[in-house]
């Protein structure tokens, strides 16, 4: 997918203002990317594929009713502002928590929000720091192993709770790591941007006993 998909492919699903929002952000990104790391330098001239799109189709898979979409380690906003964007054009109740650390990064993803005109709550503490969430979604991007990622987000479920965490290639050995139990729910959603990536989607309420 170049960059022409990338947009022709978020035109179909996204208003005239959202795509400006998010023509918005990626200006934003590649002013800030000079001085700060937000996203790594070989994707920096695909981002609408590798990052917009790719945040994008996380919010497809949002369940009827969220209202708690909770994004961990942010960086340069990955899914979550792109999430943000996408909630705000239907009147969406989807409020977002960013956690980031970086305070130059929480700078951004605060400069990009106003911007865009969408609000979101970002947390400029470590994952371990953050008060409990309650969230319907948990989101996290390039973060860490899964195992790390279930361990960070574990805190913050409900019974509802659904987590999506984008992988690449490696996901299935990834996958393995984890106990059989969660193996078992785990449902590996193929990318719309990478042929070997995948979502790796989890619903928490279908494990058996504790999570």
């Amino acid at each position: 997918m170049n960059s022409e998909d990338a947009k022709a492919w978020l035109g179909e699903r996204v208003s005239r203002e959202t795509l400006d929002r998010l023509e918005i952000y990626h200006d934003l990104l590649l002013k800030w990317q000079k001085t700060i790391n937000l996203v790594a330098p070989a994707t920096l001239d695909d981002a609408w594929a590798r990052h917009f799109v790719d945040s994008a189709q996380l919010f497809e898979l949002t369940p009827i009713g969220a209202k708690r979409w909770l994004d961990l380690g942010s960086g340069g906003g990955f899914p979550g502002l792109v999430v943000a964007a996408m909630g705000a054009e239907g009147g969406s109740p989807l409020t977002v928590t960013l956690v980031e650390s970086d305070v130059r990064k929480c700078g951004f993803l605060r400069e990009v929000a106003r911007a865009m005109g969408v609000k979101v709550n970002i947390l400029s503490r470590r994952i371990s720091e953050i008060p409990q969430q309650s969230a319907d979604v948990i989101s996290a991007r390039a973060l860490s192993g899964l195992d790390k990622l279930i361990d960070h987000a574990k805190p913050h479920f409900t019974a509802d709770t659904r987590l999506l965490f984008p992988k690449g290639s490696a996901w299935r050995e990834e996958l393995e790591t984890l106990p059989e139990r969660w193996q078992m729910i785990c449902e590996p959603i193929p990318s719309q941007t990478l042929s070997d990536a995948v979502i790796l989607r989890f619903d928490v309420g279908q494990l058996e006993g504790d999570a």
